[in-house]
């Protein structure tokens, strides 16, 4: 299998997108990103990943890293995330991660802006995506006492097109009644909200940037509540 997908594209010489670095400025991501996470998908190997790492940094990192640095201004400083997939305690022994995701955060769960390419297009989303107990008891204390103002801003996301996600239980947590008129909030464990574009002529362009920014615009309220209601864990690093 690995000679069908293997070296993605990887006779073209020189640079498609027009960039001369991670800083030049973001016109979209490369050519063949998406051809590099279809591989990807098909050969998760490291000998795949050898062939094809100069795609990989040329058309889904440097983009990525200077989409995060066009937005810094407005959101403040981003990281990409490393592609190498923690295996230690995973069946999945696949080395690498099949998508490419960058933050924007103040701390830990207390809310964030993530933006992720992978076979499937675009996605970006915003919220708690992980919080540790002390967050949690805040959050569902929040909920408890000021639901009416999260609820607002979930239900006001989801008619601008906003799936809601996260962690949830089946059952309702410990301490709560059946009838509590935010029980739906109360059982997310994580509470985050997504958007995806399936790959599109606009992934590989300037506009990109401008569907992204937009697109967080919309978060704000959502993780200004966060910040304020579920705040940085105090515990440490698991």
């Amino acid at each position: 299998m690995r000679q069908e997908v293997s070296r993605v594209r990887s006779s073209r010489a020189g640079n498609p997108s027009g960039r001369s670095g991670k800083h030049a400025g973001f016109s979209g991501f490369g050519e063949y990103a998406i051809d590099f996470f279809d591989g990807l998908v098909l050969d998760n190997s490291k000998a795949y990943w050898d062939d094809n790492k100069e795609t990989y940094l040329r058309d889904v990192r440097a983009p990525m890293e200077a989409l995060l640095l066009a937005l810094e201004k407005e959101f403040g400083e981003g990281k990409v995330f490393r592609p190498y997939r923690d295996v230690r305690f995973a069946k999945d022994k696949t080395p690498y991660k099949d998508h490419c995701g960058g933050v924007i955060e103040k701390g830990r769960g207390g809310g964030a802006y993530y933006v992720q390419l992978s076979p499937e297009g675009l996605m970006v989303g915003g919220g708690s995506f992980h919080m540790q107990s002390d967050q949690l008891a805040r959050y569902r204390a929040s909920v408890d006492a000021h639901g009416v103002l999260l609820r607002g801003i979930v239900d006001k996301l989801v008619k601008q097109g906003w799936t809601v996600a996260g962690d949830v239980m089946k059952s309702k947590p410990r301490g709560f009644d059946d009838d509590h008129p935010h029980l739906d909030l109360l059982k997310h464990r994580s509470i985050y909200v997504r958007k995806v574009w399936e790959p599109d002529d606009v992934l590989h362009e300037p506009g990109c940037l401008d569907r992204v920014r937009k697109s967080w615009r919309q978060l704000k309220d959502f993780n200004a509540w966060c910040e304020d209601h579920v705040g940085v864990s105090e515990q440490p690093r698991r």
